[in-house]
């Protein structure tokens, strides 16, 4: 899993593109990107688009600030980025969720 982030000047934004590896998403049919940004809302989940290598990629403009968020895969497994710039407790089952500061 990985983040970039590219701060666009023209909207005080930040375009932060999500990736899912394949190694990562072996197997994976869907992957959404679920968080603050969104709600938490399934119905408002991002969906990733799978690549030519297994990958699967996607990428918002968000407020300078702190998102936490997670990857659905399936609609039944949670996955965290390995490169998020921390992690949070979830709350729930012990889980942690991802963060992206921007």
């Amino acid at each position: 899993m990985a983040l970039t982030k590219q701060f666009v000047k023209s909207k005080s934004l930040y375009k932060v593109t999500f990736t899912v590896p394949a190694e990562a998403a072996a197997e994976t049919k869907k992957v959404s990107l679920l968080g603050e940004f969104n709600g938490w809302n399934p119905e408002e989940a991002i969906a990733l688009k799978k690549q030519k290598d297994g990958s699967f990629k996607g990428s918002l403009e968000l407020a300078a600030g702190e998102y936490q968020f997670r990857y659905l895969l399936d609609n039944e497994k949670w996955e965290n980025d390995w490169e998020a710039d921390k992690y949070v407790p979830a709350g729930v089952d012990a889980a942690e969720n991802s963060v992206v500061v921007l």
